[in-house]
């Protein structure tokens, strides 16, 4: 005979799966995962058109969708900015790769 422990108050003992509650952090903005194509599609357009060095601008984006969909996309901007820092993006640049990590971006 079959123990059922779903109208039970007894829990299952071989269920021993903890899940930790992460309380402390709060949710921020990071990249859709779910709209990464056009996301790469609307930024290689902005690097073609930047001073970039194509062989750069290809790791670059890289990172910074690493950056934006792991960390958040505030990291991914201040990435952003240390090029043009620089010199290899314009101002003009990294405000169009943030206002397209802002499009892009959702809270989790």
């Amino acid at each position: 005979m079959a123990i059922s422990y779903k109208n039970s108050s007894r829990k299952n003992p071989a269920d021993k799966t903890i899940r930790p509650k992460n309380r402390d952090s709060k949710r921020q903005p990071m990249l859709n995962l779910h709209r990464i194509q056009p996301f790469k599609y609307d930024m290689r357009e902005v690097l073609e058109t930047s001073k970039m060095d194509p062989s750069v601008a290809t790791s670059f984006l890289a990172s910074l969708i690493a950056k934006a969909s792991r960390n958040s996309v505030r990291e991914a901007k201040e990435y952003a900015k240390t090029f043009l820092d620089t010199g290899e993006l314009e101002k003009e640049d990294l405000d169009r790769i943030s206002r397209l990590l802002d499009r892009y971006s959702k809270y989790r």
